[in-house]
């Protein structure tokens, strides 16, 4: 009796191992690689031939000639893909008051003080801490910075900004944002 069980239970194992570690897998991978080829290969973003990055994970831009992104919460080092977070620092916390004290000194530091408010998303992480994107906001609070280092008008930026600029998904779910590594890459495209 005991080795009847036995034989049943090692039958449903390797029926379910089959089922699970190969047909699924390959069925997925199949129709990832069908209708999902760039998302399902990291949604790798091509500059010159060689890749320049991901649309789905932020990087770092501190030169002020470029937009920049939202802070990143991940360590040991920023947009450490490896290691996405949240910073977990609540309202109240004095080290999240002295990261966005900072961040605000450093947008300053480029020279030119913008008289608006700071759009949040410039001085907090996201909860995974590598979000390509930043907002509407965020984006046209550098045009000033970026135009002026660049030698070119801000109507010409915000035509840059306004052609990056993805909406809502499906029409109504979230707000339309810009992926901040696609719209530095068309502002090194703009030629005069």
């Amino acid at each position: 009796m005991f080795q009847k069980q036995l034989k049943s239970a090692f039958l449903v194992f390797l029926f379910l191992t089959v089922i699970t570690g190969v047909i699924y897998p390959f069925v997925v991978t199949v129709i990832a690689q069908t209708a999902f080829h760039h998302q399902a290969n990291g949604s790798i973003i091509v500059k010159d031939g060689k890749p320049a990055g991901s649309s789905l994970i932020g990087q770092e831009f501190n030169d002020p000639e470029y937009f920049w992104g939202r802070l990143s919460a991940t360590s040991p080092v920023a947009f450490n893909a490896s290691a996405s977070s949240g910073s977990n620092l609540g309202p109240l916390n004095t080290a999240l008051r002295r990261n966005i004290e900072a961040r605000i000194e450093l947008l300053h530091s480029t020279g030119l003080v913008n008289k608006n408010p700071v759009p949040v998303d410039l001085v907090t992480a996201s909860a995974s801490g590598l979000d390509p994107h930043i907002s509407i906001a965020a984006a046209m609070y550098q045009i000033p910075r970026v135009a002026r280092l660049r030698g070119i008008t801000e109507d010409e930026v915000v035509k840059i900004v306004r052609e990056n600029t993805q909406g809502r998904f499906l029409g109504i779910i979230g707000e339309p944002v810009v992926n901040v590594l696609q719209l530095n890459m068309a502002l090194d495209k703009y030629k005069r």
